[in-house]
């Protein structure tokens, strides 16, 4: 198998104020953007704070070469919580595609702790990589198509 980061898929921009940023955006001309798919569809989840977790908001658009996410975490503890605290607005991750199973073995293979991760019943999913103190940025990987049997 292919290391898991060779497919860039999105880039995650967190933010104070998702309607503001979205109304920014769009007066640049990229736009419409798309509600992300509720996060309680997650039933396999392994995250620090669950209730902030399905509280975050996140609005995305497909480019021609890559998505664009934009992340409002509400004010509960969590990993883009401590970011926007820590360090302001900005890019918090890398999202790349991979088979989810087999790219969260090769990143803990390469030493890579999970930060998060969670599946969907159709096992499609994603794993967080705590990657935030060695490249500024978390790095994850996400399944987009279902599991086939």
């Amino acid at each position: 198998m292919p290391a898991p980061f060779h497919h860039l898929h999105h880039v995650c921009i967190v933010v104070r104020d998702i309607d503001a940023s979205l109304a920014y955006y769009e007066s640049l001309g990229i736009g419409p953007w798309e509600h992300y798919p509720p996060l309680t569809e997650y039933t396999d989840l392994h995250v620090p704070n669950p209730e902030a977790f399905v509280a975050t908001k996140y609005r995305f658009i497909n480019l021609d070469n890559v998505q664009v996410q934009l992340c409002q975490p509400p004010a509960e503890d969590c990993p883009q919580r401590r970011f926007l605290d820590e360090k302001g607005e900005g890019v918090f991750q890398l999202g790349f595609e991979s088979l989810l199973e087999e790219g969260t073995r090769a990143g803990q293979d390469m030493g890579l702790g999970v930060l998060m991760s969670g599946k969907r019943s159709n096992g499609t999913g994603f794993t967080y990589f705590d990657t935030m103190a060695d490249a500024g940025l978390v790095w994850m990987i996400r399944q987009s198509a279902p599991a086939t049997s």
